[in-house]
């Protein structure tokens, strides 16, 4: 199986393609809304994905994918908030 770039042709994190990829994702944001079982449904993905790794990276390999799932979570959590202030404000200009 050939990779898919982490990055694009742009220089822009390219995991929402990744993420589409996932037919449980698609399949629970599909509503516009995510309920707690969905949630609790993911949290047991993403355990058994980071159980899965964890245990075959050196340490210096561990440290860097704990690093990039730290910025990556970072990343998520920032990109959300600005789009729903971006909302907000248009929201309000109406």
């Amino acid at each position: 199986m050939s990779r898919a770039n982490w990055i694009d042709d742009e220089d822009h994190p390219a995991i929402d393609a990744h993420m589409q990829q996932l037919e449980h994702f698609s399949a629970a944001i599909a509503d516009g809304h995510i309920d707690r079982p969905e949630l609790d449904r993911q949290e047991q993905n993403l355990i058994l994905a980071m159980k899965e790794v964890e245990g075959t990276l050196s340490d210096d390999q561990h440290a860097k994918v704990t690093a990039l799932l730290a910025e990556l979570a970072a990343y998520t959590v920032m990109q959300m908030l600005h789009e729903m202030t971006s909302a907000k404000i248009q929201a309000a200009i109406k």
